[in-house]
């Protein structure tokens, strides 16, 4: 049986990312993908949005990566010459009562660490219909340091570094099973096509996005001590729709935050085209990630007319077209507080060689670099 030192599964940004870091430190790695390319999943369906770090927690770790990963990602593009556009975002307010919201949202920024350039500002009204005239609002906030980039290329120049430095990408390979050994090495059964065949590794990274927790449960070979305790996965389904025309705005718009996301708001691509998502639709419990319906019901244009109208009143129905949709990877449910990333490496299971990235949702995007990082110190560094 081939025995490889570090497996990474899933090649999403965020294993891309990971596997980069290890790789870029002398570590033999190959990334296992099921689909036939990279990026095909939660890493595809997204708004490509570079988030600030306004809304987690303080001291959790979306927060603390959100920021760290921020930084790298814009002085990563900058120096790969990685389309982006720091183009900032205004979070608004449409009535008085939501003002209270916007100065949560500030406290909550400091306490993470947006000060100096970084800090949010406070607009009145007239200030953000100063910057976007089409705006309606009560008041606004400004993020300077939110912007977009291109995801895919994104994840083309991860996977070029990793490959650069000896590791490598095998895509249609499936994970069908792992069976641990607490010292390791590891044994991966794997399927490409109707060949399967096993191969063992010395670490496994658990990179596996929306299939990660089931793929965590299904693990065999835990230590009876060892087990990690692990939420329910839930997943939650947005849609976007794109707009029809020329959208009258230099900035992304955000309404305040609703349970589950962070509402239907504009977001803008690089060549300056709008859409409009996600909502939230959460999926039953039971749903099986491999069997995901991304279709996107046209008679939803309403609803997101409606929601979109409280910031920007001049929108039509018929300017919005059904475009695509995401399904994010939950830790939490429509009623719980929403769950932190969760990283378990060896110091919390006990098993060796083993590293579980569950619920690795928005900010996933933006953080990825700084959770490649953080994986590769806590392996490198403590094991």
């Amino acid at each position: 049986m081939e025995q490889l030192d570090t497996i990474v599964i899933g090649a999403g940004v965020v294993g891309l990312a990971c596997a980069r870091a290890l790789a870029l430190e002398g570590r033999e790695v190959m990334v296992l993908e099921a689909a036939d390319a990279i990026g095909t999943g939660t890493s595809a369906r997204n708004s490509e949005v570079i988030h600030a770090g306004l809304y987690y927690p303080p001291g959790s770790l979306k927060a603390r990566l959100c920021v760290e990963g921020r930084e790298a990602l814009y002085a990563y593009a900058s120096e790969r010459g990685i389309a982006h556009s720091q183009c900032g975002k205004l979070i608004v307010a449409s009535h008085a009562d939501q003002h209270a919201k916007l100065q949560a949202i500030v406290e909550q920024s400091r306490a993470n660490g947006l000060t100096g350039s970084d800090a949010l500002q406070w607009l009145s009204a007239s200030e953000a219909q100063a910057l976007e005239p089409h705006l309606h609002c009560t008041a606004a906030l400004l993020s300077p340091r939110t912007g977009i980039i291109d995801s895919h290329a994104f994840m083309l120049a991860l996977q070029g570094e990793l490959e650069h430095a000896g590791g490598q990408v095998v895509l249609n390979t499936k994970v069908l099973g792992i069976k641990l050994h607490p010292d390791g090495p590891h044994v991966l059964n794997l399927a490409t096509g109707a060949e399967e065949f096993s191969i063992a590794a010395r670490t496994i990274i658990n990179c596996a996005g929306l299939h990660a927790v089931r793929l965590t449960q299904q693990m065999s070979g835990w230590p009876s001590s060892a087990r990690p305790s692990l939420p329910t996965a839930r997943f939650a389904k947005g849609d976007y729709f794109s707009l029809q025309a020329r959208a009258p705005f230099s900035h992304l718009i955000y309404p305040v935050p609703e349970p589950g996301g962070l509402g239907i708001h504009l977001t803008l691509d690089l060549a300056g085209r709008a859409k409009f998502g996600p909502d939230v639709t959460w999926l039953p419990e039971n749903t099986d990630p491999a069997n995901l319906d991304y279709s996107v019901d046209p008679a939803k244009a309403s609803h997101f007319t409606q929601a979109i109208s409280n910031y920007w009143p001049e929108i039509a129905e018929h300017q919005l077209q059904a475009d695509y949709s995401g399904v994010r990877p939950k830790l939490s449910g429509p009623t719980d507080p929403a769950a932190d990333f969760m990283i378990l490496d060896p110091a919390h299971h006990g098993v060796s060689g083993l590293v579980l990235c569950l619920g690795i949702e928005s900010p996933g995007l933006t953080s990825a670099l700084a959770i490649g990082a953080e994986v590769a110190m806590r392996l490198l560094t403590r094991f």
